[in-house]
């Protein structure tokens, strides 16, 4: 369960977190506006109390309905079926997530020199395939040490769903140790399991970010 919400939180918040930087760095003061707004109350708000504004939003809003805004619903459903408490951690871990990747992808884009994007438009490049192929490859080297690190911190920052009784590792700790009240080493195995997995997600960013090294650093022979 640990590895699915860091997997689901992962996913969400690169992904909004991409388009939250591309509209950050947009001529478009209205969504560079957006973005920053955005970035600023994730940021601001405390993860635990976004977890359980989704997890208790049904008693804010009984029922979601679809209609004319100011006018007819065409259907509606009840939101503690629609929002469940794996529905409210994943959702609260990937906006929360979403927030910092966002800074992470800009700071990686604006790293690049703007040369290269002349360069590339003297050549006649299409401007998406100038930020595919040419930017991002560049920028994904000042990216992923950064989007390694905000992995590592949610993968760990997972146990805080506990406060929503998700069955993930920390939960489940606290169940057993409120069982047999060995407290201490329950805690002892957690932090096992916890450096166990950190690690192989170190090892797995040291192969990436050396992927991505390829052409800007010479390997002795």
């Amino acid at each position: 369960m640990t590895l699915e919400l860091t997997l689901y939180g992962t996913a969400i918040g690169f992904a909004l977190g991409v388009v939250l930087a591309l509209m950050r760095l947009s001529r478009s003061r209205f969504l560079s506006g957006v973005s920053w707004a955005y970035t600023w109350a994730f940021r601001s708000i405390p993860l635990i109390v976004q977890l359980l504004f989704w997890f208790n939003i049904s008693y804010l809003y009984a029922e979601l309905h679809v209609g004319i805004p100011f006018g007819p619903a065409f259907f509606g459903v009840e939101t503690k079926d629609l929002i469940s408490p794996m529905g409210a951690a994943v959702l609260g871990l990937g906006l929360h997530q979403a927030a910092y990747a966002a800074e992470i992808v800009r700071s990686g884009i604006i790293s690049v020199d703007h040369g290269q994007w002349e360069a590339a438009a003297a050549l006649g490049i299409p401007k998406a395939r100038q930020f595919r192929r040419i930017v991002l490859p560049q920028a994904m080297r000042s990216i992923l040490p950064n989007a390694a690190n905000e992995v590592i911190s949610l993968f760990k920052g997972t146990s805080i769903v506990s406060v929503v009784a998700i069955g993930e590792l920390f939960y489940q700790v606290q169940v057993v140790y409120g069982r047999n009240a060995r407290v201490v080493a329950l805690l002892m195995v957690a932090t096992v399991w916890y450096i166990v997995l950190t690690t192989l997600l170190s090892i797995l960013q040291h192969y990436v970010e050396k992927r991505y090294a390829k052409g800007a650093t010479r390997e002795s022979r």
